[in-house]
């Protein structure tokens, strides 16, 4: 991969790469490092890293680096943990928006990551099983197990709020 190669993928594939690991770590630093350790590892191996296949070895790297990342901060949630239930007296919810986030975060790894990697970034089946290491099956099942995860806090939250016409 010449310079301007190498170039082009910061342009065409840092945002991108960046919302993956940001939605995956819920840290804007430890996104950032992440980021900036998968383009290093990008241009130090650059003469083996063919250009076309730059992008697969981007979210690749970043993603085990997820990974590791993860495993160094231990943190294990519940979904029951991660929204309160109003009170009923008050007129105040829970944001959705916060309460899927916080649910796509509690969802195991491989559920987690092949969730990002389709619905947030529009990866193929496949190339999430590249990226993940995964066959297209498990990508598959992860997605669909993940999906019926959100699904049950939704229906939860739908039995919790009382909306009044």
């Amino acid at each position: 991969m010449t310079r301007s190669q190498y170039n082009h993928c910061v342009d065409q594939y840092a945002d991108g790469l960046f919302r993956f690991v940001l939605a995956s770590l819920h840290n804007r630093m430890e996104a950032e490092d992440v980021v900036q350790d998968s383009f290093a590892r990008v241009w130090e191996r650059r003469h083996q890293v063919e250009y076309e296949k730059a992008k697969s070895y981007l979210y690749t790297t970043a993603y085990h680096l997820v990974v590791d990342q993860t495993r160094k901060r231990h943190q294990e949630t519940t979904v029951e943990a991660l929204f309160q239930i109003p009170d009923k007296n008050t007129n105040t919810y829970p944001d959705v928006n916060e309460i899927l986030h916080k649910t796509v975060a509690s969802l195991p790894e491989a559920q987690r990551t092949a969730i990002l990697l389709r619905d947030y970034e529009g990866y193929s089946y496949q190339e999430i099983g590249d990226i993940t290491g995964q066959t297209e099956a498990q990508v598959k099942t992860n997605i669909f197990r993940a999906r019926t995860a959100l699904r049950n806090v939704i229906k939860s939250m739908d039995n919790i709020i009382d909306i009044e016409p």
